[in-house]
Parts: structure tokens; sequence; C-alpha cells
């Protein structure tokens, strides 16, 4: 029962502005975050929207990848 709640649970969508103030960036950054990285976002009326829980993913990952890298410097 409670896995099907999970799944009816929406997620919050966030504007890039909202996004650059989650993150404590710039609004430019995330443009720049978007044009360089996977960061998953869509388009709505021409607009980027990002899903929380899938930006909270790539976080996760993001930070997993570069602590991967710094262990294979070292």
């Amino acid at each position: 029962m409670q896995h099907e709640e999970k799944k009816r649970e929406r997620t919050q969508i966030m504007t890039a502005s909202e996004v650059a103030k989650y993150l404590g960036v710039h609004q430019i950054t995330v443009y720049r975050l978007i044009k360089e990285t996977d960061m998953p976002t869509f388009k709505l009326k021409g607009q980027w929207r990002f899903k929380k829980d899938l930006l909270d993913e790539w976080i996760v990952k993001s930070m997993k990848e570069r602590k991967d890298l710094d262990v294979k410097t070292k």
C-alpha cells in the first residue's frame, strides 16, 4: 500500500530561478549547468523546468562521480 502511495505522490516542479535558490547559485549558473551537464530538465512553453526528485538524484549521482574521480586521481 505504501508503495502505491509513493507512486501517486507528485514531485515539485521548479523554475530555473527556484533551482538557483535551491542550489545557492546564480540563475546564469543553472543555465550553464543545463548546457554543459546532463542536468535533468524539460521545457514547458519555452521555459526550463526541473522535477525536484530528479534534480536531487542528479546531485547525488554527480557527488558520487566526483568522489570516485577524486579517489582515482590520488
